[in-house]
């Protein structure tokens, strides 16, 4: 018969494509090749370093090389971008950090949106910012700080690594919150040679960057930004301590591309809280600042969309704009 023929062929035809259709990944068989994590930032920059102890850590856990993939440039946006626009597979990663919640906002044209492109998978951990001055500025605290800036408006300036980074946006919360009249002086290099030569007083910086001099004196350190006292400088009180409620961290931990099935998701952020809790990668972690803190997929989620949000008010509210 014709009709049956012409069914059987057409069936035979389809069975035929069939290995050539894309394959639905799933955890039993994840991963099966390389997983490449990007990076926003260079080689030897603290989302580097922490991206390479935690690739290291997966790479053991689950049996496949996962790869870190420097992205450098525009605030951390090329290398966001080229993750949020690969394939949730479970392939691409991110590695997070407190920027992708500030640049959410304070970037108005981007490729991407962060909240809406990504889902967090895991995190790793949080590290503080310090207020740190030259020894002859005049206040030792931080209600001192506040007292004599309210008394010489527009004369206090501080310092930060640029417009919009995670300490400049710190510094912008402190004045919101305590009405502190400080002046930013943002700088694309180092500003510790300044800083140490009394040519700037005060800093908002990350506690990795000057942990050296405050430990030798060079510089007095006020405060840490995070809601707990550092293990770094467990003596140095938190903003916290005088400001009620105020607390801002660097953040680190991984996010995948929207669509990334739930159950690699699952698998890839059991790997990252097992790997961030062995015994080395903490205290590889703990070495360069970080204070340790995996957060499983809900946690870590929540954590992101109210940073995202925080951020975002500091940002109007101070009315930062970047070029």
């Amino acid at each position: 018969m014709e009709f049956p023929r012409r069914r059987f062929l057409g069936l035979a035809a389809v069975a035929a494509a069939l290995p050539a259709l894309p394959r639905v990944a799933d955890a039993d068989d994840f991963p099966s090749r390389p997983v490449h994590i990007v990076t926003g930032y260079p080689a030897g920059a603290s989302p580097d370093i922490i991206a390479r102890l935690i690739a290291d850590a997966l790479s053991r856990r689950v049996g496949q090389q996962f790869i870190v993939d420097n992205r450098p440039g525009a605030g951390s946006n090329i290398g966001t971008e080229v993750a949020a626009h690969s394939a949730p597979d479970g392939y691409t990663l991110l590695i997070a950090v407190s920027t992708n919640a500030i640049n959410a906002t304070l970037y108005t044209k981007l490729n991407f949106n962060f909240t809406k492109d990504f889902v967090s998978v895991a995190g790793i951990g949080v590290t503080p910012f310090v207020i740190v001055a030259n020894p002859t500025f005049p206040a030792k605290t931080v209600p001192e700080l506040i007292a004599y800036s309210k008394a010489h408006p527009g004369q206090v300036n501080f310092a930060s690594q640029g417009v919009g980074t995670g300490p400049h946006a710190a510094a912008e919360l402190f004045k919101m919150m305590t009405g502190a009249d400080l002046v930013h002086v943002p700088y694309k290099g180092n500003f510790n040679p300044d800083l140490l030569g009394g040519q700037i007083p005060l800093a908002f910086a990350s506690i990795a960057q000057e942990i050296e001099f405050v430990k030798d004196g060079r510089l007095r350190c006020l405060a840490v930004t995070t809601g707990a006292r550092s293990d770094a400088v467990p003596d140095v009180p938190t903003v916290g301590e005088f400001v009620p409620g105020y607390e801002a961290a660097g953040w680190y931990g991984i996010s995948a591309p929207t669509g990334t099935a739930g159950d690699i998701i699952a698998k890839l952020a059991d790997a990252v809280v097992a790997g961030t809790n062995e015994a080395d990668v903490t205290a590889k972690l703990l070495a360069i600042g970080i204070d340790v803190k995996p957060m499983n997929t809900p946690d870590f989620g929540k954590f992101v969309a109210d940073e995202t949000a925080k951020w975002a008010k500091v940002i109007k509210f101070a009315d930062i704009k970047v070029d």
